[in-house]
């Protein structure tokens, strides 16, 4: 978006934490002292301290949330006294106190904010965390609001985030349906070879290996496939989870049929798609992920492969409405074994047909040019 707003003719500043995401530490080129500030593709990028999120524990993924808002709040108070903005947006993944920075400047230069949320809080504390501590939730839930409240816009990458936000108080002539398009990145050209894929019915998963991604559903649907050798679960990516994915695999003696290739750079995906026969999305059996439908569903469509959607709410039925592929109830492992064992047994012709239609679904629904005019619509509707 930042890249497309620029090519457009618009002064864009992102400010952004030292990269540390997945892997835990500062990215190669980058510190304390080095890149803290760099233009990509026409855009400014300022990039906070941040206290790196390590291994992904509590204590070290709480210093890393709250690092971020604190030293990108002294940035943003610099960046308010002597800069002029417009505008200013939150693209508003976890964690929701990275809209601190940006309320921050609304509020000095009175300007209007677009808050665009990916994850919905304190909803995201109890489903990716397991807090349940009521005042903790409170904390957040009265956080989030006041981030509402400063809004001129909150957007929603689902549609199933407009009760939930609705509910916390007056913000439903606020909320815009704004969904995920299908990254730009997938566009380059990818030049080394990936892994030869085995031989069969390839059913892929490619994101993040985290606790949200229900994991543990999926290791005992592989482990009722053991004797179906022509099945196999590929694994493209990296997370928390992929330590305990590995040993689960050596300990059920899932080395046949069980996959897991690790992370390869995004431009990297239509190889990888290209050679799976089905495309796998999943997500645990929890109210927040109900409302959620994962981004990765619109690269999934555009591959124009079968999905399976092993997940319950907003993102199957995105699936069934583009009749792209299976729903499967989240946590079911039982019924995910079986519907891989009919769809290994259709016709390339049949899964075909079904890839087909999310690549139309997702040409008509899901493009950058749809949602960058839907960003000029709103611009102009709010005089900018």
């Amino acid at each position: 978006m930042a890249f497309e707003l620029s090519r457009q003719g618009h002064k864009v500043t992102v400010l952004a934490a030292i990269p540390n995401y997945p892997r835990g530490h500062f990215f190669d080129g980058y510190g304390v002292f080095r890149r803290r500030r760099e233009i990509v593709n026409g855009v400014e990028i300022i990039r906070s301290l941040a206290v790196p999120r390590g291994r992904g524990g509590a204590i070290r993924l709480s210093l890393n949330y709250l690092s971020f808002a604190f030293f990108a709040s002294f940035i943003a108070l610099w960046l308010a006294l002597f800069r002029r903005f417009d505008l200013v947006m939150v693209h508003q993944v976890s964690p929701v106190t990275m809209g601190i920075p940006a309320v921050i400047v609304k509020k000095i230069q009175r300007i209007p904010l677009y808050f665009w949320v990916l994850d919905l809080w304190p909803e995201s504390l109890t489903a990716g965390g397991g807090i349940t501590n009521k005042y903790i939730l409170g904390a957040f839930r009265t956080l989030t609001c006041w981030f509402y409240r400063n809004s001129k816009r909150i957007l929603i990458s689902s549609q199933g985030f407009r009760d939930s936000i609705s509910v916390m108080g007056d913000f439903a002539g606020r909320i815009e349906y704004f969904p995920n398009w299908v990254d730009r990145g997938f566009e380059d050209a990818y030049t080394d070879l990936i892994p030869i894929m085995p031989q069969g019915f390839v059913v892929m998963f490619a994101g993040n290996i985290g606790e949200a991604q229900n994991f543990e559903a999926l290791m005992r649907s592989a482990a009722l496939l053991r004797e179906n050798k022509d099945i196999h679960f590929v694994f493209v990516g990296d997370g928390r989870k992929r330590p305990w994915v590995e040993e689960q695999i050596a300990a059920q003696n899932l080395e046949a049929t069980v996959h897991c290739l690790g992370r390869y750079p995004l431009n990297s995906m239509p190889h990888f798609f290209a050679a799976a026969d089905v495309l796998l999305v999943s997500l645990k059996d929890e109210p927040i992920f109900r409302l959620t439908a994962p981004a990765k569903i619109q690269a999934y469509m555009s591959a124009g492969k079968p999905i399976i959607a092993f997940l319950n709410g907003e993102g199957a039925r995105l699936i069934t409405e583009a009749k792209c592929g299976c729903g499967v109830a989240a946590d079911d492992a039982a019924s995910l074994a079986e519907t891989l064992r009919q769809m290994a047994m259709m016709s390339s012709s049949e899964l075909s047909v079904m890839g087909e239609r999310g690549c139309i679904y997702c040409a008509e629904h899901f493009t950058l040019e749809q949602r960058m005019a839907q960003l000029r619509n709103l611009f102009e509707q709010d005089g900018l």
